[in-house]
Parts: structure tokens; sequence; C-alpha cells
């Protein structure tokens, strides 16, 4: 109540100094102040427009309520992008694959998404669940466990062991199987921000992740 009434003080009084010190002035400042409002105006529509509320399903989390406008939609579109063509969403049976080159993979996943979070402006969302929420969850909850615990180890064996097939490394089997785990719940992420990027068929998008009913891709993802 006091800072309102001292704003509205300031403003009656600044009201009275344009009055008296001539109509040009008073003109200018009201064109300025005219503009200002535009502006916030037009880039509150732009930031608010074609807002749409998503509900989506993550491991963790539950089923959680999302309200995206235009800004939310690009951020998930790149987190989509990135997480898709990664071969740290790719499961790997037993005998295929490196283990190395999933974790490289999921690190490179963890890095870029930290990047995109960084360099792109919080996006709109009611009660604070917003794209970023999701994706800083994909990597406190999911993605960093899990390389703090089997990236030393397999540094570790790979240092003592440098000539050694990675199949004989002691931990390989558990490593694998939390392997398929985080992968799966990655999955479900990467599934999240395509619902929310409004992705149409996510699951075609995603056969290179080998979702149930489609082959793999082509084109070989990136590490």
């Amino acid at each position: 109540m006091l800072v309102g009434a001292v704003a509205g003080g300031a403003a009656a009084w600044a009201l009275h100094l344009l009055h008296t010190a001539g109509r040009e002035y008073t003109i200018t400042v009201g064109g300025v102040v005219v503009g200002a409002l535009l502006t916030g105006a037009a880039d509150f529509y732009r930031r608010t427009v074609r807002l749409t509320e998503i509900r989506v399903s993550v491991p963790q989390l539950s089923e959680l309520t999302f309200v995206v406008n235009d800004d939310a939609r690009q951020v998930s579109w790149q987190l989509f992008v990135e997480s898709v063509t990664r071969i740290s969403t790719q499961r790997l049976n037993d005998d295929e694959g490196l283990i190395r080159e999933a974790l490289t993979s999921l690190y490179g996943l963890f890095a870029t998404t930290r990047d995109i979070l960084r360099t792109t402006r919080p996006s709109a969302g009611g009660n604070g669940i917003t794209v970023e929420y999701l994706a800083v969850n994909l990597l406190n909850r999911e993605l960093r466990p899990f390389l703090s615990k089997w990236h030393p180890r397999l540094r570790e064996y790979e240092t003592f062991f440098p000539d050694a097939p990675e199949a004989e490394w002691s931990d390989a089997a558990e490593c694998r199987r939390h392997l398929a785990l985080v992968q799966a719940h990655t999955r479900e992420y990467v599934m999240g921000f395509a619902r929310l990027a409004g992705v149409r068929d996510p699951e075609l998008m995603m056969g290179g992740i080998d979702t149930p009913g489609h082959g793999a891709a082509d084109t070989p993802p990136r590490p």
C-alpha cells in the first residue's frame, strides 16, 4: 500500500510538471510512454499467445500439467532434437555396443541440455511447472547420479587395464542393467519434450530409439 501510494503521488507530480512545462513536452513524453506500453504488451502477447495445457507422465515425477506457449515449444523442440539424435537413448543388449560410448553420449546430452537451459530465457508456466523444470529433473534425477557412479569406475578399469576388452570388466553387467534403466527413463523424458513441442508423431521420429513397432533409424545417431 505504501509503495502504491508513493508511486501514485510521484505519477501525479510528474503529470503536473509536464502540464506546466508545455504542450510539446507532454506530447513527447506521452509518446514515449505509449511506445513503451505497446512494446511491453506486444512482448507479453508473444510470450503468452497459444497457451496450451498438456499433461506429461515421466519417471519419479508422476503426471505433471504444463501450460506451454511458443517459447516453451521452441525450448522443448531443441531438447527433443538433441535427445533423440544421440545413442544415449538407444537400448543396448548385453552383447551390443560399448558402455564407454553410451556414457560419452550421456555426458554430451547432459552438457547440451545444460547449455540450452543457460542460453534460453525461462518460459512461462503455471505453478512453476515448465519445460525447464522437466529438463533439470532429467539432469539431476537420471543422468547425474548414473554418471557420477559409473564414470569413475569405468575410467579406473580402463586406466589399470588399457588393453583389456570392456566385456571383461567385472562391473559390466551391473552397469548395463543400470544403463538400461536410465535409458528407459530418458526416453520418457524425450517423449515429454516431444509432447510439449507439439510433435505429432514422436514415436516415428524416435524410430532410432527402438520404440515398440518401429525399427532402427537409417542414419546413425550422434555419440
